[in-house]
Formats: structure tokens, sequence, C-alpha cells
């Protein structure tokens, strides 16, 4: 059921990207859509305030198993997003799909089989695989 759903958003995308084909304006569209979530996050800290950032230096073991590390190393944001930053937030990576998902088209690629391969890495690297 959830590979038919990602198919038909995959195909609707395909279907409704006539104008920007361009795999120039695809990448450029990509990027901005990535660069307005980051928007609406800081967004949320500086002017709603829904959110708050709070950095120090993150101690962690380099001795230690990932487990603990996890344990260790801090989010550094607090709250909970209001419902006006989250729908705006959520607009915006649901733009970012349409960009990536057009970005899969562009190059026939198929984002359910990209999804299943990582979902397979990930399984056999484990934590290891993002070090």
């Amino acid at each position: 059921m959830k590979d038919m759903l990602l198919a038909e958003f995959q195909y609707i995308i395909d279907d409704m990207l006539i104008k920007n084909k361009s795999i120039l304006d695809i990448i450029a569209k990509f990027q901005e859509s990535n660069a307005r979530i980051s928007s609406d996050i800081f967004k949320a800290v500086t002017q709603c305030g829904c959110k708050q950032i709070n950095t120090s230096l993150q101690s962690c073991d380099e001795n230690s198993g990932p487990e603990v590390q996890k344990t260790d190393v801090e989010s550094h944001h607090q709250g909970v997003l209001c419902e006006n930053c989250r729908d705006n937030i959520e607009k915006d990576i649901g733009r970012n799909l349409f960009y990536l998902v057009s970005l899969c088209n562009s190059m026939d690629l198929n984002l359910y089989d990209i999804l299943i391969k990582e979902l397979e890495r990930l399984k056999i690297l484990g934590k290891y695989n993002l070090i």
C-alpha cells in the first residue's frame, strides 16, 4: 500500500511537471526549497519563539560505543512548534519532496527503489552508516 502511495506521488508529479523539465531548474528549485525549510525553522526561533536553540560544545567520548554517544549528544533545540510554524515547515518539506521526486523523474530513478536500497544499507551498516 505504501509503495503504491509513493508510486502515485511520483506519477502525479511527473504528469504535472510540464513547464520546468530542465534539470538545472529542478536542481535550483530543490535547493531553494531546502533554504526555505531552514528559513522556516529560523523564523520559529527568532520571530515566533515557539522553538529555542541553545548550543554548546558537544561532549562525546570517542572511545565509547554508539549507544553511549547517542545519549550524550544533544539536539540543541527545545520547545514545540506552534500550529503556524508547523504548517509552514510541513508545506515547505512537501515542496522539497516535490522537487526531489521531480529530480528522480528527470533522471529516470524510482524513489521507492531508492528508499528500499537505503533501508537495506541502514540495516547492514546500522549506526556506522553515518560515521
